[in-house]
C-alpha cells in the first residue's frame, strides 16, 4: 500500500509551515499554504515537487501579493484523487475548486514546469485572470518520437505496479541517490533542499501520484489553443536546464500572442531554488509591481 508523507512527523519541519493548511475542494484533501497581503497570486510547482519548491520565493513574494502554493494532486500532502484527476485537465479543474473554496480568484500566476501546461489551461478557461502568468522552465513541449511513446507507456506500467513504485522509493533512500537526480537537471540546491526531495521520494504514496501526472499528460490539446490566448505570458529560460531545453520556451513563444522570453545565462531546472532572488526580481518586474510599467512586453531579453 502507498504512503503519502505523514504531516506530523515529515511535516514537523516542513518550510513555511506556519502558512499551511489543510481544504477539502474538488474531491481532493489540500495541502495549501496562504501567506501576505495584496492581489492573490497563485504558485504552481512541477511534477516530483511540492509547496517546499517555493520555500524561499513565496515569503518573498508575500511581499506584495497574497500567495497561494497549493500540493498539486497526489503530491506532498495533497490526496490523490481518482478517475482523471493527475490529467492536466482534471488538475485544474481540481485547482479551481480549490480557489472558489478560498473564494479568491487570481490574476497572477507563478508556474515552474509541468505546472505551467497548468497554468495557461486554467487562464484558457477564464478561471485566472489576465494580471500575467510566468512559467518558470515551462514543460511545453510534448513527448516526442519513439522515444516519447516508450515514456509514456513506461510511466502508465509504473503507476500501476505498486512493487516498483516501491523499488523506486528504496533506490531513492539511497545515499547521495537524489542528489545525482537533481544534478541530472542542471540544478545544484542545498542540503535543505536536497532533504526534502529526499523525504518526499522516499514515500511512495509521492512517487505514485508524480508517475500518474506523467502517465496521464497530453499537452497537445493545450498547445493547439494557446494562439487564442490573452494577457501576458512570461517565459523563463534557463541556459543549464538538462530536464527543459531552453529551445522549449522559444517555440513557445511563437505560439503565445502576448509573450516576453526571458533568458538566464546560468542555472538548471530549478532555478526557483537556486536563485530566489533572481526569480522574484523577474516575477516582480513581469507583474509591474512598486511603479513599474505594467504594460505587457513582446521579444526577448537576458536577465
Amino acid at each position: 500500500m502507498s504512503r503519502k508523507p505523514d504531516w506530523a512527523r515529515e511535516g514537523a519541519t516542513w518550510p513555511n509551515r506556519e502558512a499551511s493548511r489543510f481544504i477539502a475542494a474538488g474531491g481532493v484533501l489540500w495541502h495549501v499554504q496562504i501567506m501576505g497581503m495584496g492581489p492573490p497570486l497563485l504558485l504552481i510547482h512541477g511534477a516530483g515537487a511540492a509547496t517546499h519548491s517555493w520555500r524561499d520565493v513565496a515569503p518573498l513574494l508575500a511581499r506584495d501579493f497574497t500567495v497561494i502554493a497549493p500540493d498539486l494532486p497526489g503530491h506532498g500532502f495533497t490526496s490523490t484523487p481518482s478517475g482523471d484527476g493527475l490529467s492536466l485537465p482534471g488538475m485544474a479543474r481540481a485547482l479551481r475548486a480549490l480557489l472558489e473554496a478560498l473564494e479568491m480568484r487570481p490574476d497572477f500566476a507563478v508556474a515552474h514546469s509541468a505546472g505551467a501546461g497548468i497554468a495557461l489551461h486554467m487562464r484558457l478557461q477564464g478561471w485566472i485572470g489576465e494580471g500575467g502568468i510566468v512559467s518558470l522552465n515551462g514543460a511545453l513541449r510534448p513527448y516526442g518520437g519513439s522515444a516519447g511513446q516508450v515514456f509514456s507507456i513506461l510511466s502508465k506500467v509504473l503507476f500501476l505496479n505498486p512493487f516498483t513504485i516501491e523499488l523506486f522509493a528504496r533506490r531513492a533512500r539511497r545515499p547521495g541517490a537524489v542528489a545525482r537526480l537533481i544534478e541530472n537537471t542542471g540544478s545544484k540546491i542545498d542540503e535543505a533542499g536536497l532533504a526534502l526531495y529526499s523525504l518526499l521520494i522516499g514515500a511512495t504514496g509521492h512517487i505514485e501520484g508524480t508517475l500518474g501526472m506523467m502517465a496521464h499528460w497530453d499537452l497537445k490539446p493545450l498547445l493547439a489553443r494557446v494562439p487564442h490566448l490573452t494577457g501576458p505570458v512570461t517565459l523563463v529560460a534557463a541556459a543549464g536546464d538538462r530536464a527543459v531545453p531552453p529551445s522549449v520556451a522559444g517555440d513557445a513563444q511563437t505560439l503565445i500572442p502576448e509573450s516576453l522570453l526571458v533568458k538566464l545565462p546560468a542555472l538548471g531546472h530549478l532555478a526557483h531554488e537556486e536563485a530566489p532572488e533572481v526569480i522574484v526580481n523577474i516575477i516582480r518586474e513581469a507583474f509591474g509591481v512598486d511603479g513599474k510599467d505594467s504594460e505587457p512586453k513582446r521579444g526577448s531579453h537576458e536577465a
